[in-house]
């Protein structure tokens, strides 16, 4: 009986899990876009116009609207407008303020060229001050952002409101006089900006209000949502910028705050939502508003933004792809998304997006575990990678199978008879040999797998001695111990009055050798010789020599002199190899 009740309320749980998927699969996602906006606030560096132009010409790429591009191309050409931007959708552009930002500059040169300003939003406040005093706004006053507005040609606003402010005085400033002030923001910004204005309302501290005073929310969104068509705003929009609260609680707050919409019959409006992170729930509390009622998403493509960031696009969008969205699909060009994203982190922190960043991060297409679904483009299910036109990487790791480092090697160097499974297997011995012998290596890297290939039996190809030869170190400290190194091979080198960077093997051996092989004489020796011997001519080049030097220093950056640099490319590196060669040949 008790295993009977613990079934049932599995597959309730699994019921509701297939309902949620359902729900973001056939959702049509309306996306305002706040790059130019989001990705900038917080920074240490802000956003240079140079900077705002970049983006701007990044997100139409990603915003392109498939399925209208033919209606449009003959109104592009009218209105001379880059056929590239012919499915731009809504994008803000600033956020205006009494000093006169950037965006300012920007707007007024977006102007300039002729943009179209139809789809651009600007937020600006909902009131424009506060007596000190009294805690009684100044309702009379038009806010400066929406005078910028006037002034600039952007016709579309988002008024950012709070219903829970400490220094407002709400039995005053009570749901009345909101209500009212909102209908005369939305009469004024139809009369002065435009009568077809799309008006967002942002209740910006929806968190705290829905909380504290939930009655007050309610009352505000009741009248909002309805007001005659011709009337009432585009939509509303809310913000969580704290992260603290947990996705069931934000989902369960859309799915009132929608219910009550549609009551209304507002069914039409908008309810976006834009989650700040702080505790690791961005992206599944902004799925979970979608799953519970909101229509869309504002934010940045990339996930830099205040605090640690946000909830952003490309994530989300790449999460109702996987889920078999085919909507977004139609609505916008996704296989760019991770491209944008990319550029779009570049341009605002100068940096590259952490590695292990989801979907646009260097590591988000790498492949840990052979076969695994929805991974390997093998297998039925979304695999990443081939969504974006790229082979997935590898992860060449312990949890490897020799058929991902076979991959691997293929990828990097081209086809080779040395590439067997036989030697993919020993490969990851060593792997594991390394481990037990406290080495901490990496093996992804063209350097790192060459190396790895070479110390598990095979002889490097030329394609992998070229990899070798063309990593240069990542540091001044190890280009000059490489550069000592290199005077005393030269030293060596001119002793046959010839300087060739070739070194016959007495010199090498007397020169470099002599400390880790005992007995020059010995059949061993000389055999292990030949490991190093490449081109099998009976010297030792530098630049063979220098692949392990290179190797060394990549792999051990802390290492302090160049004779201790010497030593790691022999111990760990050219040993190694030369033990499998007296190995293969005894």
């Amino acid at each position: 009986m008790f295993l009977h009740a613990k079934l049932k309320k599995l597959k309730q749980y699994e019921k509701k899990a297939e309902r949620k998927q359902e729900i973001l699969r056939e959702k049509k996602l309306f996306v305002l876009d706040n790059s130019l906006r989001e990705s900038t606030v917080g920074q240490l560096r802000g956003h240079t116009i140079e900077n705002k132009w970049k983006i701007y010409e990044e997100i139409p790429r990603i915003y392109f609207s498939c399925k209208v591009y033919k209606c449009y191309v003959h109104l592009n050409q009218t209105m001379r407008f880059p056929v590239k931007k012919v499915g731009f959708q809504d994008i803000i552009v600033t956020s205006f303020s009494h000093m006169t930002r950037d965006g300012d500059t920007f707007i007024r040169q977006l102007a300039e060229k002729g943009e179209d300003f139809s789809k651009f939003y600007a937020f600006t406040e909902f009131i424009e001050s506060i007596d000190s005093r009294t805690k009684i706004p100044d309702t009379d006053t038009i806010p400066v952002g929406l005078m910028k507005m006037k002034e600039l040609g952007i016709r579309n606003p988002i008024i950012e409101a709070d219903l829970f402010y400490p220094s407002i005085d709400y039995k005053i400033f009570n749901v009345k006089r909101i209500t009212k002030l909102f209908s005369q923001r939305m009469q004024w910004v139809r009369e002065n900006l435009s009568r077809d204005a799309k008006i967002f309302i942002n209740l910006r501290d929806i968190a705290d209000a829905i909380i504290n005073k939930p009655k007050r929310v309610f009352k505000v969104v009741k009248y909002l949502s309805s007001l005659p068509a011709d009337q009432r705003p585009f939509g509303l929009i809310f913000e969580e910028p704290t992260g603290n609260y947990l996705p069931d609680q934000l989902g369960a707050w859309t799915a009132a705050v929608r219910q009550e919409m549609n009551k209304c019959g507002f069914q039409d409006g908008h309810l976006l939502v834009h989650i700040h992170e702080k505790w690791g729930l961005a992206q599944t509390s902004q799925l979970e508003c979608l799953i519970n009622g909101a229509s869309g998403i504002w934010c940045s493509v990339c996930e830099e933004g205040a605090a640690l960031g946000h909830a952003c696009s490309s994530v989300t969008l790449l999460n109702m792809i996987r889920l078999g969205n085919e909507h977004v699909l139609k609505q916008y060009s996704c296989v760019e998304l991770r491209r944008a994203a990319q550029e779009v982190t570049r341009i605002t922190t100068g940096q590259e997006p952490h590695p292990k960043q989801p979907v646009y991060g260097e590591r988000a297409l790498d492949l840990v575990f052979d076969g695994t679904m929805g991974s390997n483009p093998d297998d039925e299910g979304f695999c990443m990678a081939t969504f974006f036109g790229q082979e997935p990487l590898m992860r060449m790791s312990t949890l490897a199978t020799p058929r991902m480092v076979l991959a691997r090697l293929k990828t990097l160097f081209g086809e080779n008879t040395q590439f067997t499974e036989e030697r993919a297997q020993r490969m990851l011995q060593v792997m594991q040999e390394d481990l037990h012998e406290n080495r901490k290596e990496e093996y992804m890297s063209k350097v790192g797998l060459a190396i790895l290939f070479d110390r598990s039996g095979g002889k490097l190809t030329e394609a992998m001695a070229k990899a070798v030869e063309d990593e240069k170190p990542e540091t001044l400290h190890g280009e000059k111990l490489i550069a000592q190194i290199r005077k005393l091979w030269d030293v060596w080198d001119l002793r046959d009055g010839v300087k060739d960077d070739q070194l016959d093997f007495d010199a090498f051996y007397n020169g470099f050798m002599a400390p880790y092989f005992g007995c020059y004489r010995c059949d061993t020796t000389r055999r292990a010789l030949q490991a190093i011997d490449m081109d099998e001519d009976g010297q030792v080049d530098w630049n063979e020599f220098s692949l392990y030097l290179k190797w060394a220093i990549r792999e051990y950056p802390e290492t302090k002199d160049a004779q201790e640099l010497l030593s790691i490319a022999f111990r760990k590196g050219l040993i190694p190899a030369m033990q499998d060669e007296v190995l293969k040949e005894s």
